[in-house]
């Protein structure tokens, strides 16, 4: 487990445009944790990282955000509206065994459907250090989040 502390919105970009270059197609990134806590400016700076040029919105209302034009695509979903359990309907297994990195808010409510290697980021408020300041804590499984993590963990963050 590696934790950070980010004090800004650009900072929480920063890492995710990190993280992008050494991500490649299947790989799943879970980000669970508190509303408001950076998830999709995270997943906006992982898709900078990519190459990706389109604006990266909270796919909160559509579930998945499908955006292409970079070295590989990226899947942004947002599955908090599936807490009943329908996450089987939404063909995830194709998307988790395709093409580009998966990008999954909320993971909680498709437990039963996560492959067994992925990365979870769980995002925190620290509203009482200053109204930006998040802790993200980043949980690898698999080698290749390990290295990735380990990776991360020897880098410098703001």
């Amino acid at each position: 487990m590696f934790t950070v502390t980010v004090k800004s919105p650009e900072a929480t970009m920063a890492l995710g445009k990190q993280l992008a270059p050494e991500l490649r197609p299947r790989d799943v990134i879970l980000l669970d944790g508190d509303l408001g806590a950076g998830k999709t400016t995270f997943t906006k700076g992982l898709a900078a990282g990519l190459g990706i040029t389109r604006n990266v919105k909270s796919p909160t209302f559509t579930i998945i955000r499908e955006y292409q034009g970079g070295r590989i695509p990226l899947y942004h979903m947002d599955v908090y509206r599936l807490e009943d359990g329908s996450g089987d309907e939404l063909g995830l297994d194709e998307y988790f065994n395709g093409d580009g990195v998966n990008v999954v808010e909320w993971s909680k409510f498709i437990a039963d459907e996560l492959p067994e290697n992925y990365l979870r980021i769980v995002f925190k408020r620290d509203d009482d250090a200053g109204e930006n300041q998040r802790t993200l804590s980043f949980d690898p499984r698999g080698e290749h989040f390990i290295q990735l993590v380990n990776q991360l963990a020897g880098a410098d963050h703001e």
